[in-house]
Order: C-alpha cells, then structure tokens, then sequence
C-alpha cells in the first residue's frame, strides 16, 4: 500500500492541475462522474447517457487526526486506466473483464494533510475509496465518521432494507440484515427503527433508470458501513455502526495504519435491470487476500433442521439426511445446532465416516459467540478465540470435515469484521469452507476469502417457518432479491421448500403458499456456491419424479448470469449458464397469471424442457419447440414460477 500512494503522489506532482473541479467517463462514454470543491466541501456527481443519476453529493472523512470533509482544497489531479482479467468460479460470472477510467484528486485540509480519493468509473459501475498517507510522523488514525453521501433526484424512489436494532431478535442477536424492504416509496422516508438502511440500496429515478449502492472489500481493517436514513430531499449518507451493537462492545470507528484505505464505495448505473443484475463490482475492485490451501468443491447439501428443527439433531434423523443427500447426487450434509450435545464429538466421528462411504462430506453448524449475544445453541465457545478456535478446526480436519456454519455474529463493527476474518483465515489453514449465518452483508468476499462460500443475510427458508407472514410473502420477496442483496453477493437461502406443509408431519399447518415450480426456479434465481437445499426424505415419494430429477441436476455455480425481464416486487426472469447448460428462471408476485414473452437467443431452434404450474399450482413439465429467433411465450401463475432448460 505504501508503495501504491507514494506512486501516486509522484503521478500528481507529474500532472499537477489546480483545476476547482475534474471528471472521469466510462470507457463507452456513457457513465460520467464530476468531482468539485465548493465553498471548501469535496462534492461528485453521477450522470449516465447525461441524465443525472446522483446530484452533488458529500465526500470526506473525519478522523482523530483531522477534518478532511471541509475546509478542503485542491491540491493535484491524476488519470489513469486499469484492464483485468480474472476468473471467479463462486460469483454470478466465472471469467470477468473489467476495463475502467481512473481519476486520482489529491486534497488538502486546513492543516494542509493530504487525503487522496480514487474514482475507478467503468461502463455501468462507479467505486471509489479513500485512500490516507502518512501525515508527517503519525503512522495511525482512526477514522471517527465518514461524510460520504448519496444526493438522490427529489423523484427518486426506494427498494431499501431497514437496519436492525442492536441487541434484539433472537437472544440478543441482531442486526442480522433480516428485514423486509420498502416498495416504490419516495425517498427520504425514515426508517421505522432510527438506524437507517443496510447495503445494498436500490433506487429508481424515475423513467431514467436505476442506481444499486453497496460497499465492498470490508476486512479486519475496517468497519462495515450502512446507509443513514435518508433526508427530505433525497440525501443519504454512509454511516458507522451503532454503538449499542456487540452489547456495547467495540469501537464504531476504524482503526488504520498509515498508508491506508477505506473500503469501496459502489454505484452501478443502468436505463434498465440489466447491469445491476449482471454486475460484478464487488469482486472487480478486490483481489485475494491469501492463497487457498487447496481447491474447494462446491455443491448441494442438504439439512435437516430447516424442517424437522431441532428435535432431528440425532444420530437416526441426520443418518436418514445422509441418506438423502446420497440419493440425490448432494455433495454435502449441514448437521446444524446442538449437534455436540445430542450426538457428541465421538459419534460425530462416526457419522462423518458413514457420511463418506455414502459418497457425502460434512458441514457442522458452530456459534460464533464470545461475550455479545446470549444464543444458547452449542456448540459454543469454539469460534471466537484463536486458540479455541485452533483446538477446534484441528479435530474438524483430523474428523474429515469439509465446512463449517456459524452463526449469530450481530454487528458491523471492526471487532467483528476481525473475527469474521479470523473465522475464514484459520479456517482454510485447515481446508474448511465457511458459511456465516446470522450474519452481515458479504462484501467482496468470495473473492477475498477463497474458502468463504455463503452468507445469509436476508429474510431466508427459516422465516417460511416460523412466520406466516413471510409465506403469505415469498414471491414479493423472491422477486426483490436478484435485484438487491443478491446482485452484490452469495446468498445462503436455504431453500426450495417441498413439503406442501414446512413441518416434519407435512400434514396440516404452516402451508407453502408457492408452487414447486416456484420453489425450482429459486434453486437458479438465487445464486450461492454451496446451497442447503430445504428437501425432506418424504419428497422422494410425494412429489412428481421430475421435480426430483430437476434437483438432482441442477448446479450451484454459474459460467454466465443475465437479466431477462423483471420489476421488483412484481416479477423476475433470469437466466444463468453453467458450461453448455442454460437455466431461465422466472417467478410472479402478482395475484393474477403473467403472461411473458421472452426473448431468449440461447436456445434458438431448440427443444427445451418447460417446467410450469397451472392455475391450481399443481406443476407439469413439457417439451416446447424454441422458435428461430428464439422467443419463448410463458405464463406464470401468481406465487408461481417457471423454469426452462436445455
């Protein structure tokens, strides 16, 4: 880092302009971003095909050190480009090309100390950071408060997510980023609960287009930030946060070396869905922070938990998921809570090695917790220091065991980001993947962590349990999440629910309100390397051989992702490939039937298999003829769902 600002520096004193404002446009000329000082406050905007996208916002931070938000200055102006090719096998995409402008403005306070901030504007994306020399002999600050911002349009309208209180839900567990989203509404509407909006946040401007905001290369360096609630006219800003989180514990700042940066700040532009969909910035501006200590296999599981809860957590029960998983070609088990108190360490030995000889590998659920939450689950106390944590992940190697589940971590501090970290580091010294549940945001790490492989976050299967609510609500939410939480990253759903009843008799109460079709179509339409499906052993018998077939089949990475069709909250349609395979998805959160015609290029005068519901939601599958120019008529059914495959 120290050599990449000194080459900084010595780029702006080679280019050195005095200009009170500068711009930097996409490669394809349509994404511009300005970059001014007005009255001593750093400002930037956003414009795209010149319609404007964010107005003048706030740039700056505040630290221990010094005020770097007013009082500022002009002090250099540098351009470059960057052009990168990497291959990401857990993200949406497997080969990425990222091609961007980049425009380095140098900027001094009132104590004449330099803050850099780099703006790297691709074709549908802007990141930027900031990034801190040394000031003189002071080699530590910590950053106390961010004044970045987002200036909306006063039209601007929001697909936005409510922060959790700290120190609430389940035994003192939250903020889990386990909340519905607003719905169209204008901005600047306050969030019921005072703590302002998590990442990511989408917003419609008008008939113009869409902006998605997120962060991403958060680690142990720094804190994760959240958006504030938004003002009258259409201001949001990033805070830090609440103090109250980790039961008081920890600061709600940053704490950073000097030289050193902040975490990215991204903007994906688009006239329609598509780039926001189909981005990959959270993983373009990133790179891994280690090596893998071997190659990770990704895959299906299943889980007992999600439906039989926590009286399965016995040898009998998790033997017959096993069993399952063998059946159906699953590479894992995730034997969740409790599993070291009704099992053992011992047996649990056994169970790995009957695991194995059925073809299956294991995933044990641990709690993350240390002194900031009251979860009771075990096992405890293994997670959350070094040498516990060593102890543990040691006997888990020597046991054959492939990953592991943690759970109930509730806040953003830099206290947890390091124990998230620590988590994932330890972890692959001894070839485990991680799962966080519970949990934050990820931010660029499936590229960062190359053993992490999934992440809640999100109002997910277990909700369809324990909340009518949440089942009279799936599709509306189904429909959200390819265009915000998991347009950004994994999302460990748990899903695709086949019982007709989300309990272990499948008999009575607790009634899916979706079609299976729907429940197939989430399989593709939310995308996480390593997916615990919510199957029972009953669905073998009870549901049709093709659904079956269908989930036996289906990968869990992706060569390709694309936007079909789809407004949030309404309906989605997307498509992803895996090697020569293609899947389009489609689910309807509308209480009437959707009929779509879809233009799908993939499968140009081909014979597709067409998985559908009727209007009783009882599923079929057929053969359909794809047209030459490759347009496919669908109709799906509200709260169903439609899948095509070649």
């Amino acid at each position: 880092m120290k050599t990449l600002l000194s080459a900084v520096a010595m780029l702006l004193v080679s280019t050195l302009t005095f200009a009170q404002e500068a711009q930097v446009v996409s490669p394809d000329g349509n994404l511009k971003v300005d970059v001014g000082v007005v009255n001593g406050k750093p400002l930037y905007s956003v414009s795209y095909k010149g319609k404007p996208m964010l107005e003048n916002s706030p740039l700056g931070i505040l630290t221990n050190e010094g005020d770097f938000s007013s009082g500022m200055k002009w002090a250099g102006v540098s351009k470059s480009e960057v052009d990168k090719t990497y291959s990401q096998q857990k993200i949406k995409k497997s080969q990425i090309h990222y091609q961007a402008n980049v425009l380095t403005c140098a900027l001094a306070n009132a104590q004449k100390d330099m803050l850099y901030v780099v703006f790297q504007v691709s074709n549908n994306d802007v990141a930027f950071r900031y990034e801190l020399p040394t000031w003189g002999d002071r080699r530590a600050c910590v950053v106390e408060k961010e004044a970045t911002g987002y200036q909306f349009p006063a039209h601007a309208t929001t697909y936005l997510s409510e922060m959790m209180l700290p120190m609430g839900a389940f035994a003192r567990t939250s903020p889990s980023y386990e909340s519905g989203y607003t719905n169209g509404d204008a901005v600047g509407r306050a969030s019921g609960g005072g703590d302002g909006f998590v990442f990511p946040g989408l917003f419609k401007i008008g008939d113009e287009g869409w902006v998605l905001l997120s962060e991403t290369g958060v680690s142990s360096l720094y804190c994760a930030s959240h958006l504030s609630d938004g003002t009258a006219d259409g201001l949001y800003t990033v805070e830090f946060p609440s103090a109250k989180q980790n039961n008081g514990f920890g600061s709600t700042g940053a704490q950073l070396a000097l030289p050193g940066v902040t975490p990215w700040r991204t903007i994906t532009v688009g006239e329609t869905l598509k780039p926001i969909v189909e981005t990959t910035i959270p993983f373009d501006v990133v790179d891994p922070l280690y090596e893998p200590s071997q190659t990770y296999q990704y895959g299906k599981s299943t889980w007992s938990w999600i439906v039989w809860m926590d009286e399965s957590m016995n040898w009998d029960d998790q033997v017959a998921y096993i069993d399952l998983a063998s059946e159906m070609g699953f590479e894992y088990i995730l034997i969740d809570a409790l599993w070291d108190e009704n099992i053992g360490y011992d047996r649990m030995k056994e169970l790995v090695k009957y695991a194995n000889s059925k073809n299956v590998d294991v995933f044990l659920w641990y709690n993350s917790n240390g002194g900031f939450n009251d979860a009771p689950q075990g096992p405890r106390s293994r997670m959350n220091t070094s040498i516990a944590r060593k102890k543990e992940m040691k006997w888990l190697q020597e046991a054959g065991v492939k990953g592991l589940k943690v759970d109930f971590f509730g806040g953003d501090k830099q206290e947890t980001m390091r124990l998230y970290e620590d988590i994932l580091s330890d972890a692959n010294d001894y070839g485990l993947m991680i799962v966080f549940h519970g949990c934050t945001l990820p931010r660029g790490w499936e590229r960062m962590y190359p053993n992490y492989v999934g992440s809640e976050a999100v109002w997910a299967s277990e909700m369809l349990i324990f909340s009518e609510y949440i089942r009279e609500n799936e599709a509306f939410f189904a429909t959200l999440h390819p265009f915000i939480r998991n347009a950004v990253g994994a999302m460990e759903f748990g899903g695709v629910l086949l019982n007709k009843h989300l309990n272990r008799g499948n008999r009575e109460g607790q009634t899916r309100q979706t079609g299976d079709i729907f429940q197939l179509a989430t399989a593709v339409l939310y995308q996480n390397p390593v997916q615990m499906f919510a199957l029972t052993p009953n669905n073998l018998t009870d549901v049709p051989a093709f659904e079956i077939d269908f989930m036996k089949e289906v990968p869990t990475t992706w060569d390709e992702t694309l936007y079909i069709d789809g407004t949030p909250g309404k309906y989605a349609v997307i498509g992803r490939r895996h090697a020569d395979k293609w899947y389009v998805v489609g689910v309807n959160a509308e209480d009437k039937a959707m009929k779509l015609k879809l233009d799908l290029p993939m499968f140009a005068n081909q014979k597709v298999r067409l998985y559908g519901d009727d209007n009783k939601l009882e599923s079929f599958l057929k053969e359909v003829q794809v047209k030459k120019n490759g347009t496919v008529e669908v109709t799906i059914q509200p709260k169903g769902g439609v899948v095509i495959a070649n």
